[in-house]
C-alpha cells in the first residue's frame, strides 16, 4: 500500500543540487525534509556519466562546495570516481544520506492552494509538503537525436551518459555522434582499443589545452594541515575564471584566447585538410570551452576518420553523413548531450490549474533570478534559467542560488508565511534586463549556434554579467518581490 506523508520540504535529486540544497535548508531551520531520488545512489551526473575519461573541465579546487573543501583531490581537474566519491562523503559527513529515499521518481507534482501545500505523486508514495525544490539539474536526461534508421542499426547503439561497460569495444567498428564535452573526453579513451573510428562532427569545437596535473602527496599534506592556503587556491582559481569570464562579455577580449586554441591545433594536427576541418568559424566561447590535450592527437591516428559532418541517416550497419560521407560500423555511441532548457521535470510540475512548467514557459523557461517561477507558489528550481556560465564553477552557480534559497525560506518561516509566489510583474522585469544584455556578449554574438539556444530561438541559459554579480544579486532575499499571504 502506498504511504502519504506530510513533511515541510522536499528536494528531488540528489545530485551535487539537491545535496546543497538539503544543506541550505536544515542551516535555515528546516528538519522535517525528504530528498526523493530515482535511482539508487546519489550523485545526480556524476553517478550516471562513467564513460571512460569522463572528468571535470572545472578546477577541482573550484569544483565544490565552499562548505566542504576537499584537500584530497589528487588531480587538479578530478575524475568522475574522486567527484561521486566527494558527493558520497559530503552527503554522508552533513547528514544528507538518511534523508533521500531512493528508488522514487516523481511522476507528478500539484501545487494546491487550498491547503498551501504541494502534492507529489511518486512510484512508491505520495507526499505533501509545503515547500519544493527541483534539483534536477539540465545535465540529466540524455539527448538521443532523430535519426531515419537509427532504431533499426543491427549492433549497440547507446549514449555517453548510459555508456554499455558490459560492450567490449576492443577490436570495433565504432561511430561517435556529436564532438561535444563528453566526446572529447571519451574519444581518446577508446581510440587505442578500436580497430576503426568514425567520428562525425556537425560543428567543430574550440578546444584549448588543459592545464591538468596530479597533485603530490606533499601538496595535498599541506592543503590538509593548511586550510588557509586551499582557501587561497581556490580564491586563485576563481579570480582567474572571473578574468576570463570578462572576455564573454566583451567577446574582442577573447582573440587572445582563441590565438592559444588556434596554436594548440596547429601544434598537435599536422595534416591541412584535418586542421581545416577542425577549425571553428565562430568565436571562442559561443559555445562550451572544451579542455584537452589528448583529443586532437587521438584524431591523427589512422584508425580514425573525422566526418565533419551531421549524420543524415542509418542504413543497416551503414552511417550516411549529409556530405554524403558513410562507415560501416558494429557500435554506435551518442554524445549528443542532454535536454538543457527542455528539463523532464518542467512537464512533471503544475499549478493550481493543471498547466505545467513547459506550459508557462512555452519553449522558453523562464525564473526569477533563476530560481522561481510566477504561478508556482513555495517552488524553487536550481540551476535554473539565466543563470548559466560558459567561464565558471557550477558550483559558484549553485551557492549562489542557495544563499537565496535559504534566505527565501527564514523569511518564509518567521514571516508566517503560508505561500510566497514572485510577482509576475517582476519576473517580467528580471527577463526583459537579463534579454537586454544578452546580445552583446559572447554567448549571443558569437556566430554559434549552442544549446544555450532554447527551441525558439532564444538564449534562455546563460547569465550576461559576472558570478560576483549573481552572487551579490542572490544574496539577498527581498520579500517585496513576492505576493505572500
Amino acid at each position: 500500500m502506498r504511504e502519504s506523508r506530510d513533511v515541510e520540504a522536499l528536494v528531488i535529486g540528489s545530485g551535487m543540487s539537491g545535496i546543497g540544497a538539503a544543506v541550505a535548508l536544515r542551516r535555515a531551520g528546516v528538519r522535517d525534509l525528504v530528498l526523493l531520488e530515482k535511482a539508487d545512489d546519489l550523485g545526480g551526473t556524476w553517478r550516471d556519466n562513467t564513460y571512460p575519461g569522463c572528468a571535470c573541465d572545472v578546477p577541482s579546487a573550484l569544483y565544490s562546495y565552499s562548505f566542504a573543501p576537499n584537500p584530497e583531490w589528487t588531480r587538479a581537474f578530478a575524475g568522475q570516481a574522486e567527484i561521486r566519491a566527494y558527493l558520497r562523503d559530503t552527503a554522508a559527513a552533513h547528514g544528507v544520506t538518511p534523508l533521500v529515499r531512493f528508488g522514487t521518481e516523481v511522476i507528478r507534482a500539484r501545487w494546491s492552494p487550498g491547503d498551501a501545500r504541494w502534492h507529489v505523486e511518486t512510484t512508491r508514495d505520495h507526499y505533501t509538503a509545503r515547500l519544493l525544490v527541483s534539483a534536477a539539474g539540465p545535465w540529466h536526461e540524455p539527448r538521443i537525436p532523430d535519426i531515419p534508421g537509427l532504431a533499426d542499426f543491427p549492433g549497440e547503439v547507446f549514449h555517453s551518459a548510459r555508456w554499455r561497460h558490459d560492450h567490449d569495444l576492443a577490436g570495433a567498428r565504432v561511430a561517435v555522434v556529436g564532438s561535444g564535452a563528453s566526446a572529447v573526453q571519451f574519444v581518446p579513451a577508446i581510440q587505442p582499443r578500436v580497430a576503426r573510428l568514425h567520428l562525425f562532427q556537425r560543428t567543430a569545437q574550440w578546444v584549448l589545452p588543459k592545464p591538468d596535473h596530479h597533485v603530490p602527496r606533499a601538496e595535498r599534506w599541506l592543503l590538509r594541515r593548511l586550510p588557509a592556503a586551499q582557501h587561497a587556491l581556490r580564491g586563485a582559481e576563481y579570480g582567474a575564471l572571473e578574468a576570463l569570464g570578462v572576455g564573454f562579455r566583451h567577446p574582442a577580449l577573447l582573440r587572445a584566447v582563441q590565438k592559444v586554441g588556434a596554436l594548440h591545433l596547429a601544434a598537435t594536427v599536422k595534416d591541412p585538410r584535418l586542421r581545416s576541418s577542425l577549425t571553428p568559424d565562430y568565436t571562442l566561447g559561443c559555445k562550451r570551452l572544451l579542455l584537452s590535450n589528448t583529443y586532437y592527437p587521438a584524431l591523427t591516428r589512422p584508425n580514425v576518420t573525422l566526418h565533419a559532418t551531421a549524420v543524415k541517416a542509418v542504413d543497416g550497419n551503414r552511417l550516411i553523413g549529409a556530405d554524403g560521407s558513410t562507415a560501416d560500423v558494429d557500435t554506435v555511441v551518442l554524445g549528443t548531450g542532454f535536454h538543457i532548457l527542455d528539463m523532464p521535470i518542467g512537464r512533471r510540475v503544475f499549478d493550481a490549474d493543471g498547466a505545467s512548467l513547459d506550459d508557462h514557459w512555452k519553449g522558453s523557461p523562464d525564473a526569477y533570478l533563476g530560481t522561481t517561477v510566477s504561478g508556482f507558489p513555495n517552488a524553487f528550481v536550481l540551476l535554473g534559467p539565466h543563470l548559466g556560465t560558459g567561464h565558471s564553477s557550477a558550483f559558484m552557480v549553485l551557492e549562489a542560488q542557495l544563499a537565496y534559497l535559504a534566505g527565501a525560506v527564514r523569511h518564509f518561516r518567521s514571516a508566517g508565511w503560508t505561500s510566497m509566489d514572485v510577482r509576475p510583474e517582476v519576473q517580467a522585469a528580471f527577463r526583459a534586463e537579463v534579454r537586454q544584455a544578452l546580445p552583446s556578449t559572447v554567448y549571443n554574438a558569437g556566430g554559434c549556434a549552442s544549446y544555450y539556444l532554447d527551441a525558439n530561438g532564444v538564449n534562455s541559459f546563460s547569465w550576461p554579467w559576472s558570478t560576483g554579480r549573481m552572487r551579490r544579486r542572490l544574496a539577498r532575499f527581498d520579500p517585496e518581490a513576492y505576493q505572500a499571504r
